[in-house]
């Protein structure tokens, strides 16, 4: 979530928090994570991993019915990048990754919880 430069608010000056003057709060140091967040799977895979606790990717695919296995381990990678979700590796055979929420994750998790809910409800 870097700044871009692109807005008065978003000035070296204004460092992305509220801007001198008039007191409205600078949206664009979120573009990052809302442009990851609206990609598909992305708040599936939020919702998911904070109802279930932490998920192996098979598990993932299994519960969405992913269509495309590199488009789900793109947004895992995504979401990662995006400090929303923790990778951890463990060092046994078969490997064995689970992904689980970060607790900037599941700050995310609560505040969508309502949406995805409305959503789920719409069906």
């Amino acid at each position: 979530m870097s700044q871009h430069g692109s807005c008065d608010c978003c000035s070296p000056s204004a460092n992305g928090a509220v801007p001198s003057g008039d007191g409205a709060v600078c949206y664009c140091p979120v573009d990052g994570v809302i442009e990851t967040i609206s990609k598909k799977y992305a708040l599936q895979i939020v919702g998911l991993v904070g109802a279930h606790g932490p998920m192996r990717y098979g598990e993932l695919e299994d519960r969405l019915n992913a269509t495309s296995s590199s488009l789900l381990s793109e947004r895992l990678e995504e979401l990662t990048d995006e400090g929303i979700l923790e990778r951890r590796s463990f060092d046994e055979i078969p490997p064995r990754v689970e992904y689980s929420l970060t607790p900037r994750g599941r700050e995310l998790e609560t505040r969508i919880q309502p949406l995805l809910e409305w959503a789920a409800a719409e069906d």
